[in-house]
């Protein structure tokens, strides 16, 4: 059997330089995001996404995103596709320099083409991967609007007349949960099925997801039949052993988010109350998917009384996994051969464009040769018909 095309449900749209310019209301167009060249002196990544940077007009041009007190650099790791690989470095790079693919939409469309890619999510990246820009920005009015305005063009302009090919995935006003369901009910009105959301929410100062608050926010979802995607960083804070590892130590333990994420879902009683809510854990991996199972079923046997979860948790927790938790992978030999655990109704693919981790334009023979034995249906399965199914997608299975 030829691979089936594949539906890839986590990439990145680097978000061109006239979106909020665009697409916000003309009276907060002054004050909105906008993008600007700049000269760059030093720059270093201290963490969850946060950069320590240095500006010098004689140094290396970058564009830059302006918006209140912050100014945004683009990164050559963040585009990285058509770059050696040990050119993905991070430094500072102009849209000139990117491949088109990164931020207009009929290019990225070309690319899909190449890379064997029938139909394609993308998360922000500017605003971060669920909107935390603007849950640390002073003007709420203004960031309430630049939430509308990204999600209007990521509808209207990304996703447009490509007959489905680019899925939209909306933000939410983090700091609502009331707004965040009417955004939800807005978008999907207009035929959208997903939405970025935190997966540790208290990491950016909001309420848990054990407090209720959020409630409103998954009822709406459940719903609209909106999935709840979270991309691991989506906390603003990315596992570390100590501030002088490299980046590759956090890099090699960045699954571990979405491990803690789902243990937290698992035993949070929002997977009872709401039984079909879906979540999505994008660039987790799921190798390490068959212990945890093991190991939350065996605590809630064993310690449900004392664990505070006997009332609110009545079956294993692996029940609710199986019932409504989608995992997601690129590059994960372990998480296939243990396919049984993990769940073949329970994982999607994706290719990681334009980031360094990306399989572009290769991921055909990479997914190939990494699923090499599986049995065709699994193999459809994984590669698409979980990711429509998930997604509510008008694509054959």
């Amino acid at each position: 059997m030829e691979l089936p095309k594949i539906i890839s449900v986590d990439d990145h749209v680097v978000e061109p330089p006239h979106l909020w310019q665009t697409w916000l209301p003309e009276r907060f167009r002054d004050r909105g995001p906008r993008s600007e060249r700049r000269g760059i002196g030093s720059m270093r990544h201290v963490g969850g996404g946060t950069y320590e940077q240095t500006f010098d007009p004689d140094g290396p041009q970058a564009d830059c995103w302006i918006y209140e007190d912050l100014v945004y650099i683009n990164k050559r790791h963040v585009a990285a596709v058509g770059f050696d690989r040990d050119d993905m470095s991070m430094s500072p790079i102009t849209y000139d320099e990117m491949r088109p693919g990164c931020y207009e939409p009929k290019a990225r469309i070309e690319d899909m083409e190449m890379n064997w890619v029938e139909a394609s999510l993308s998360f922000p990246t500017f605003p971060r991967f669920c909107g935390q820009t603007f849950l640390e920005a002073k003007d709420r009015e203004l960031a309430e609007a630049c939430v509308y305005a990204y999600n209007d063009w990521m509808v209207d302009e990304w996703c447009g007349d490509f007959g489905g090919r680019l899925i939209p995935l909306p933000i939410i006003p983090l700091w609502d949960a009331r707004l965040a369901a009417k955004e939800v009910v807005r978008n999907a009105e207009r035929g959208c099925r997903a939405v970025c959301f935190s997966e540790i929410p208290s990491h950016l100062g909001l309420p848990t997801i054990h407090s209720g608050e959020w409630d409103p926010f998954f009822a709406t979802c459940q719903d609209t039949r909106t999935t709840v995607c979270m991309h691991i960083g989506s906390s603003s804070k990315m596992p570390a052993t100590s501030v002088d590892a490299p980046a590759a130590v956090a890099a090699t333990l960045s699954f571990n988010n979405a491990m803690a994420s789902m243990s937290d879902f698992l035993f949070s009683g929002v997977l009872v109350r709401f039984p079909e809510l879906k979540l999505a854990y994008s660039e987790g991996q799921i190798g390490w998917i068959p212990y945890v199972l093991e190991r939350a079923d065996d605590v809630w046997r064993e310690h449900r009384a004392w664990g505070g979860v006997k009332d609110i948790v009545p079956e294993p927790p692996s029940t609710y996994y199986y019932r409504q938790i989608y995992g997601c992978f690129f590059r994960d030999r372990h998480g296939l051969e243990s396919l049984e655990r993990v769940g073949v109704d329970n994982i999607t693919f994706e290719t990681d464009y334009p980031h360094t981790d990306s399989t572009w334009p290769d991921t055909k023979a990479v997914a190939e040769d990494m699923m090499a034995g599986l049995p065709d249906e699994a193999i459809r399965k994984i590669v698409r018909g979980n990711a429509i199914r998930m997604l509510e997608l008008d694509l054959p299975a």
